[in-house]
């Protein structure tokens, strides 16, 4: 059985309210959503992403190994310099999503809560004779968000993942209260979820399942390194990217605002002209309450649907697409 991510001692804060799901152990938001959206689309706040698994691994042969194992090229990764990379089945499913960074001795991971047993499991099992030592250091270290343009200060020593999309700290864990004490506000997971969909950024176990393959979401060149050596899964890769095109496709919804509820994970997506009984054509990935375009989502639909086409989510939610993935 996974081993639960310690829960946050953010979640003490006035006004916390936890998060459910695969984001249990930190707060949903800190009793205005809506604000701290706000504020960290305006470049302040820090979002607590202590739930998420912390990997490392260390040893002379630590990056030209993982170069065998992951999809991203990282056998000459700078030190500082951040990268998205997966680990797929012999299929090319997507199974692990890791976003690291090399400190110079150590490479720092993090990832999807619940997987970073099963990623240790692989990794390990793929060491042979190579001078790597993976370790987990979840109970050790928090991840926590800055956004793009925030001006806080990082602690001496530790390490970031700078992105587009903002800063990633990778804290002692005993820190993390007293550091967010001083670099607030905090802002919920439900504020980072909504401007993950916003800039149609897909997430493991939510914008994928057990046969999602890295063209469907858009992963081709941000995680995906198409002139690089083999890994498990590459022919896939490489097929589908010279001579066909993936079976479906991640596209973004403006939903209908006058719907109480979002819809779930899950949650049917057909032709709006064919109506509720028509045939099901897709599914949403991710709804979220954005604080300037409303209800909006992702959805993994069929790369035939016509990309001007209304479509439905649900038996009623009218939804207009917009392109993510080319058909």
């Amino acid at each position: 059985m996974q081993r639960p991510s310690p829960t946050s001692p953010l979640l003490s804060q006035p006004g916390a309210v936890p998060a459910e799901g695969r984001d249990e152990g930190v707060a949903a938001h800190y009793g205005d959503p809506f604000r701290e959206q706000r504020a960290l689309a305006g470049g302040s706040g820090l979002v607590d992403l202590s739930h998420r698994g912390v990997v490392t691994v260390t040893g002379d042969d630590r990056l030209t190994w993982l170069h065998l194992l992951l999809t991203q090229h990282v056998s000459e990764l700078p030190p500082g310099r951040a990268a998205d990379a997966l680990i797929l089945s012999a299929n090319g499913h997507i199974e692990h999503a890791l976003y690291l960074v090399d400190d110079g001795t150590t490479v720092w991971a993090h990832v999807e809560p619940g997987t970073r047993e099963a990623l240790i499991a692989y990794l390990e099992s793929m060491r042979f004779f190579y001078r790597v030592e993976v370790a987990d250091r979840t109970d050790e270290y928090a991840v926590v968000h800055l956004p793009a343009g925030s001006i806080a200060e990082v602690p001496d020593g530790a390490v970031v993942r700078e992105t587009p999309h903002g800063r990633e700290l990778f804290l002692p864990r005993a820190d993390l209260e007293a550091y967010a004490a001083s670099h607030g506000p905090l802002a919920g997971i439900l504020a980072y979820e909504a401007l993950r969909v916003e800039a149609h950024r897909p997430r493991l176990g939510f914008e994928t399942d057990h046969r999602t393959i890295p063209h469907e979401i858009g992963l081709i060149g941000q995680a995906v390194h198409l002139q690089k050596g083999c890994y498990r899964g590459q022919e896939t890769v490489a097929r589908v990217h010279n001579l066909g095109k993936p079976p479906r496709r991640l596209v973004f919804l403006h939903l209908d605002g006058s719907e109480v509820h979002l819809p779930p994970h899950g949650a049917p997506v057909r032709l709006a002209a064919d109506g509720p009984e028509g045939r099901q054509l897709g599914f949403v990935t991710t709804a979220v309450r954005h604080h300037e375009l409303g209800p909006i989502a992702l959805a993994l639909v069929k790369r035939n649907v016509p990309v001007d086409a209304p479509l439905v989510v649900g038996t009623d939610t009218a939804a207009a697409q917009e392109t993510v993935v080319e058909p």
